[in-house]
């Protein structure tokens, strides 16, 4: 049986068992890529939690609350 040998936060994630594949422009690409690389992160990491992020700002947009979403406010529909 395999060992999990990872040091940090894939000892204490959910198991991902599915995959998402994404077209994008390349230039935007390779910057996101270089930035995760100097904060010494996974990309799937930093998509997984603007993901996690996103989901509760439309949930709290749905609940009537403007909330942040990263540095940009999501207002309430019908409050812009």
């Amino acid at each position: 049986m395999a060992k999990c040998v990872s040091k940090g936060y894939t000892l204490f994630m959910k198991e991902k068992d599915a995959g998402m594949r994404i077209r994008v422009e390349r230039e935007l690409r390779d910057e996101f890529l270089k930035v995760c690389r100097e904060q010494d992160r996974p990309a799937a990491q930093a998509i997984r939690e603007f993901m996690r992020e996103y989901i509760a700002a439309k949930k709290s947009e749905r609940a009537g609350r403007t909330e942040r979403f990263g540095t940009t406010p999501v207002a309430p529909k019908g409050a812009e």
